[in-house]
């Protein structure tokens, strides 16, 4: 195993808080199954009583998953896209034109146009 000390305090926190979780949960399960078992009880509390464990097991689930996939990046070679190739067109001093304004336009739109063909 690398990466330092196996026990930490994050790692101290981290298993405190799904512990917790996992206590309080199967606490709420049990509180279904009494409200199941009562007068009162319908299925629905039954599909809690199967539902609140699921969520207490899940920020154990998510730790595992959470260092599978970081064993799995640390394994990967890295990849290096290319640089992107930018090219760029020579500026051009404007063209002074004596024409009307109509004219110097559709000149400017035609310089467009040919830029965006190349």
């Amino acid at each position: 195993m690398t990466g330092g000390p196996l026990i930490t305090p994050q790692r101290l926190g981290i298993a405190l808080v799904c512990a917790v979780a996992l206590v309080g949960c199967c606490g709420l399960a049990w509180w279904q199954w009494t409200r199941f078992e009562s007068a009162s009880g319908t299925f629905q509390n039954l599909g809690y009583v199967l539902q609140w464990p699921l969520f207490g097991l899940f920020p154990a689930f998510m730790v595992w998953r959470i260092r599978k996939l970081d064993a799995q990046r640390k394994a990967e070679p890295p990849v290096v896209a290319p640089a992107p190739v930018v090219t760029v067109d020579a500026v051009r001093a404007p063209v002074v034109d004596t024409d009307d304004e109509l004219a110097v336009y559709n000149r400017y739109l035609a310089e467009l146009n040919a830029r965006d063909q190349r």
